[in-house]
Parts: structure tokens; sequence; C-alpha cells
């Protein structure tokens, strides 16, 4: 058996699970992202699994044409939107998932907002370039946290919200008054919570529906003095209309951890964007959740070999 794991960028794949419990198994990690498609089909054509991890490699009906031998898709995680799931089935490859992350992407939400809000990058570069301090943090305590989609994550984030004294409200399209009062958040409609809230942060699934949910109207909304905080994916907010309100000021800034194109290109007019804190998609990257998700791969392709394939995703897991 051929494993192929891919974008393993911080080369630790290998390290982060016993793969030595795959009897005469070749495994190969692939350090570099491979964009295209014709290269991915040539590096991956004789594998007979692929572990992906999360939405860095997209898998199109497409792609899964092009890859007959495969017989084994492992994405980190148990839903995964860049998997064609139905095409897969179709083309005879099983696709199975993983645990997820726990707290990870909750903690790096706020290590972005309090990146924003108490200007650390510009200070962390000030003080090397041998400066003193310049600019004013905007405190928590007091202020109003929005939070659009009050799912396991939202909880979380809104739960430390809570912590630093600041009022929550919370959005999603079907969240029930209720549901949001056990989260200790206030349900409220979308043009209020866009209107009253000092920060906001998104962790709403992406889907057809929800792309571009966030656009020049919401952002036109929010206060001069009020930040935005994306950890979840990128094409919920479109980034035309976030470049335009950070270049105008119409917004205090913005935290971003997810892209409309992953790696973000080196071009990019968002790398130069004024009074943002930017961070390659690292929701999910910590030690715990490698370990959790690499070791769980390891027993998907092991039950796989074995006839009794876990954690298997159907057609509703895309």
């Amino acid at each position: 058996m051929r494993i192929a794991i891919l974008d393993d960028y911080q080369r630790v794949a290998l390290a982060s699970a016993d793969w030595t419990q795959l009897d005469a198994a070749e495994v190969r990690p692939f350090h570099g992202h491979i964009a295209d498609t014709a290269d991915l089909a040539a590096e991956l054509r004789g594998f007979d699994v692929v572990v992906a991890m999360r939405e860095r490699t997209p898998f199109t009906a497409e792609r899964i044409r092009l890859l007959p031998g495969l017989r084994l898709l492992v994405t980190t995680g148990m839903w995964n939107a860049s998997i064609d799931v139905g095409a897969a089935n179709a083309a005879g490859v099983t696709v199975c998932g993983t645990r997820g992350s726990g707290a990870a992407t909750p903690e790096l939400t706020w290590a972005l907002i309090l990146a924003l809000v108490r200007h650390v990058p510009e200070e962390d570069r000030r003080i090397r370039e041998g400066g003193w301090q310049q600019t004013v943090g905007f405190g928590l305590r007091g202020r109003t946290l929005g939070v659009v989609g009050l799912g396991n994550i939202g909880r979380q984030v809104a739960a430390v919200g809570r912590a630093f004294g600041m009022e929550v409200l919370a959005w999603s399209q079907n969240l029930a008054p209720a549901a949001a009062e056990q989260a200790g958040a206030r349900a409220v409609a979308k043009d209020e919570l866009f209107s009253v809230c000092d920060v906001i942060t998104v962790h709403y699934k992406l889907s057809e529906r929800s792309a571009g949910l966030i656009g020049v109207g919401e952002l036109g909304l929010m206060k001069p003095t009020a930040f935005i905080v994306n950890t979840s994916r990128g094409p919920i907010v479109d980034e035309d209309a976030l470049l335009a309100a950070l270049r105008s000021g119409a917004i205090a800034g913005a935290g971003l951890d997810v892209y409309d194109e992953e790696p973000l290109p080196g071009g990019h007019p968002l790398r130069l964007a004024p009074r943002t804190v930017l961070t390659p998609h690292l929701g999910y990257v910590t030690d715990d959740g490698y370990r959790t998700f690499y070791t769980d791969a390891v027993e998907d392709v092991a039950a796989f070999a074995a006839g009794r394939p876990v954690r298997v995703l159907g057609t509703g897991s895309r």
C-alpha cells in the first residue's frame, strides 16, 4: 500500500503519529502545496491512499477521475467542503475523516482579536526598530462582541468574551433565542449585530448560501471603531468589500486566518492592507490537533486495509 500525505507544510506528519503500525506500507509526505491539477495527478499516480490536511488541496470530480488507482481518501476533520464525496464514492473511493482539533480555532480567534485591539504586531515591529509606544489600545471590558454562527466554535469564543466582561450578541440564520441564551449570548437580527458590535467574529460553515454572507451592506453597518475577525472560511467575507472598508477607514481593522485562495498569492492586496493582522490558516494548527488528526488517519488506513473502514463520510458530509 502506498500512502501520500499532502500539504505537510511543517514536516511534522510522520512524527505526529505511529505510521509503522501500517505494515509494509510506503508513506510519503509532500511538503509543498501542489496547486495545478495535472501536477497533482502526476504526483499521486500510483498511490492507493491520500491523506489530505483539511481543505488545503481540493478533490473535485475532475481530480478524482484522474486518480484511477485511488482507493481511500482521508481528510482531517469530519467535514470537508473541498472534497466531492459523491464523485469519490461513484469512483469507488472510500472517504474517511478524523476527530477535530478541539479548542484550537477559538484560541486563535482570540489571539487575532487581542493582537488587533492592542496593536501587538505594530508595536512589536516598532520596538524591534528602536522605537517605543505609539498606539492606544481598545479595551474589551464593557464592549460588545458579535458572534456570527453560534456553533461549537462560536460558543467557545463567546465564553471567552464573557470572561473579558463583554456583552455577547449572536446571529445565524436559524438561531433560536433559547439556544443563544444557553451559550450566554443574546440572539439579535443580523443588521443589529453589525451595527452595534465592537468586535465581530465569524464562525459560519461555508456553503453556496453563506458565500458572500458578509459584504458591502454588512461592513457598511459597522462602526468605524469596530473590528472584524474571520477564522472560518475566506469566501464568507467579500474580500473586495473588506479591502475597500479597510482602505477607507470605514472599520478599525480586520484579523484574517482564511482567504478566498490559499495559500494567499504573493502579490495579493490583502498582504498590504492597512490595520490588519494576517495568519496563514493556523486555526487548527496545534501540536495536539495534529496528533489527533494523524493518529486517526493511521487508524482509518488500518481499518480500511482490514476491510472494516471507520469514520466513513457520505455525500451529506460535503
